[in-house]
């Protein structure tokens, strides 16, 4: 007797677009999909379900989620004409701040779906299909998120862990408390819960999300270094990373912590936006040059051998040429390993989008492109400050030669190394050397002293 034969799986394309908490929120889709019989494929064009999760955060970002569902509605159309069907979704923070535009100027999106909503894909997709309820869905709920989500599916041996969401900040640059909501922390269970079933699945080093991850407030007055302190309790979890952080959120226990506990990784990803007091004012951010450099003090301090990212945003209205090189003076200061800068670009409902004293967009571009100098040059000083050294390498999985494999180290940078024995979620010691601007080489030491 014939089996019977399996329907064919359908197909999902996931583009990502902006931060990590997006990253993460791309994941979670794919898990509440999977029961759906959703396989993942990387061409749009012969997806059943294409989801864009998008980013709002820089500037003409609606316009270029507008450009892309122009090209996927071709593609809709010619499966229509083959007698197929295609979904698109899109999901993210544009879909939260301008989701009723995008339904109404969008016919070929399906759906709209807010971070915070992304749990009830299932339902919406369903009614998609039957052409009944709504197209759009943004409502802030966020534990009500969490608490539907599947259990996790990791890809490997590293994987986010989202632990806090929203922000009360305010940043007159950000759109952020608009798209993602208030502040909300998970329960601390929950959290140690999903770490503990990531940790029994093979993951070896967990990264803490959050729009302001060092906010956490778990129930019982539990605070972000508590969480930690938990975490690295768990058996399996060999690593544990965090971002993004607040400058205000540093406490005296988290800094300590990072002298005191080996598996928080030596680097911290800690935004300053401005070396200047007045700009930092103006955009809110609750701390000035001083504040930011004594924390950095302190953490080095605590941890001698920790490196710092961070982030920076040139040209926000009013900036002058001192005040942007009080910028250049502090990066001198710090000595960042990296760092993410741009061009200030106006978000609409932001306080910064209605300042008066914007900055011309030629005068943005000749600066960021001065500070990006320094910044590479940092970065590519920190690299090459490895050389030499034996680093202890997550193993993440083969290289692009037979006999090489590729890993991370503490300091987060991709390394490629000779080894025949290594196996995924292992870590080696590696001697370094060779380094470029965003990666390192080298050997495993025991091949190095052979």
């Amino acid at each position: 007797m014939l089996e019977p034969k399996r329907p064919e799986p359908k197909r999902l394309f996931i583009e990502t677009y902006g931060c990590q908490m997006n990253v993460y929120d791309s994941e979670r889709m794919r898990d509440v999909l999977s029961p759906l019989g959703y396989a993942m494929t990387e061409r749009p064009d012969e997806a059943d379900l294409v989801i864009l999760n998008t980013c709002h955060i820089r500037e003409k970002a609606t316009e270029k989620v507008y450009s892309e569902i122009g090209r996927l509605r071709v593609h809709k159309e010619r499966r229509v004409a083959e007698g197929k069907a295609m979904t698109i979704a899109i999901a993210g923070c544009v879909a939260q701040a301008e989701g009723e535009e995008i339904i109404k100027r969008a016919p070929a999106v399906d759906l709209v779906v807010g971070p915070q909503a992304y749990h009830k894909l299932p339902e919406l997709i369903a009614r998609a299909a039957r052409k009944t309820g709504e197209r759009l869905a943004a409502d802030f709920t966020a534990q009500e998120k969490f608490d539907a989500l599947p259990a996790r599916a990791p890809d490997g041996v590293t994987a986010f862990l989202s632990i806090q969401e929203g922000c009360d900040k305010f940043c007159t640059f950000c759109v952020v408390p608009y798209t993602r909501g208030a502040e909300f922390s998970r329960p601390l269970a929950d959290v140690l819960r999903e770490a503990h079933a990531l940790a029994e699945r093979g993951v070896r080093e967990i990264t803490l999300l959050g729009q302001n991850v060092n906010a956490y407030h778990g129930e019982g007055g539990a605070g972000f270094a508590d969480l930690l302190r938990r975490l690295a309790a768990i058996e399996g979890v060999d690593r544990l990373r965090y971002t993004t952080s607040h400058p205000i959120e540093m406490d005296d226990d988290l800094i300590a912590l990072h002298g005191e506990e080996p598996k928080l990784m030596p680097y911290l990803h800690l935004p300053v936006q401005s070396g200047s007091d007045r700009i930092l004012k103006a955009m809110n951010r609750k701390h000035d040059g001083a504040f930011y450099r004594d924390i950095i003090g302190r953490l080095r301090k605590a941890r001698p051998d920790i490196a710092l990212s961070t982030d920076f945003i040139v040209g926000f209205p009013g900036e002058t040429e001192k005040e942007f090189e009080a910028t250049m003076q502090l990066v001198r200061d710090v000595n960042f390993a990296s760092a993410f800068s741009f061009k200030y670009s106006p978000r609409p409902g932001t306080p910064a989008a209605a300042m008066m004293a914007q900055v011309d967009e030629e005068a943005k571009t000749e600066r960021l492109q001065r500070l990006q100098a320094l910044l590479f040059e940092q970065q590519r000083a920190f690299n090459a400050d490895q050389e030499g050294r034996v680093l202890p390498i997550l193993v993440t999985g083969d290289g692009r030669r037979p006999g090489q494999k590729h890993g991370r180290s503490p300091y987060l940078q991709a390394v490629h190394f000779d080894d025949t024995r290594a196996q995924n979620g292992e870590i080696v010691p590696v001697r370094i050397l060779g380094s470029s601007q965003n990666s390192l080489s080298g050997v495993r030491e025991e091949m190095a002293l052979a």
